[in-house]
């Protein structure tokens, strides 16, 4: 029987349910054990609607990752994890473990980085997996054998839904971001630019690369010009937008089975 994995963004999906019962619970530990209690809930709808042969959830360690080596403002300005709920993350751990769920974290590596390297490693297989998200960096994964599912609006995007939303092809993506910027992530990407016209360099050079390559002749595209004059920063722009999908896990695809419990 062909694979299909189930790749869960734990702290994008824990982060969201506990913002909105800390609202509605007055006191703390009424909120964690509701976020416990709906984040299980939420595992085991996924389960039931994908019906995966394999699943993981994956948690950031909340460490300075390689990019903020690169660019120490990386993701400056975030609201960090609340001290309660951080603290509280064994307890969650412990009840998706007891639901047949492994839960992956290492000291030096961001989630997306982990979770990258797993639909890779999967996909290359020509197997299923499917990415449960709302973060959009993880567009650039799409592919045949990759789809990311945002469980709050019960929304399933594949490659074809992602490019006709943005009228970008899959593999423009890190491009985009590197004129762009990410603002959440404090990546800036080329000053005076922006989200419009990235997008018509994009779809006019095709590429950074051609863009950089390109010798520019009267009349001069401006913000042709101010991608050349800045290639740094889109370099660099382009390197922390960019997921890494090559770590080294030390497990098999086989340790990730899910027997249900």
């Amino acid at each position: 029987m062909s694979a299909s994995l189930l790749i869960i963004d734990a702290m994008n999906l824990i982060r969201r349910i506990y913002a909105v019962q800390e609202k509605q619970n007055a006191k703390q530990e009424f909120a964690l054990s509701a976020t416990n209690n709906t984040a299980c809930n939420a595992l085991q709808k996924m389960l039931r609607a994908h019906q995966p042969t394999h699943v993981i959830c994956v948690f950031d360690s909340h460490q300075e990752s390689w990019r903020h080596q690169l660019l120490p403002e990386y993701k400056q300005g975030r609201k960090p994890i609340p001290p309660a709920l951080k603290a509280y993350l064994p307890t969650i751990q412990d009840a998706f473990y007891e639901m047949g769920i492994e839960s992956l974290i290492t000291e030096q590596d961001e989630a997306d980085d982990l979770i990258a390297t797993l639909a890779c490693k999967i996909t290359d297989r020509q197997q299923r997996c499917i990415i449960v998200s709302t973060d959009k960096g993880f567009y650039q994964l799409l592919n045949a054998y990759t789809s990311i599912y945002d469980y709050f609006q019960s929304l399933h995007m594949d490659s074809y839904y992602v490019e006709h939303k943005l009228g970008l092809k899959i593999n423009q993506l890190t491009d985009y971001w590197a004129i762009a910027g990410i603002s959440s992530s404090h990546i800036k990407g080329v000053e005076g630019v922006g989200n419009k016209g990235a997008l018509a360099l994009l779809q006019q050079y095709q590429s950074l690369d051609s863009m950089l390559a390109h010798t520019q002749t009267e009349p001069v595209d401006k913000r042709l010009l101010k991608v050349q004059q800045h290639h740094d920063d889109a370099l660099l722009s382009k390197q922390l937008a960019s997921l890494k999908t090559q770590i080294k896990l030390g497990f098999n695809l086989k340790d990730l089975r899910y027997q249900k419990k």
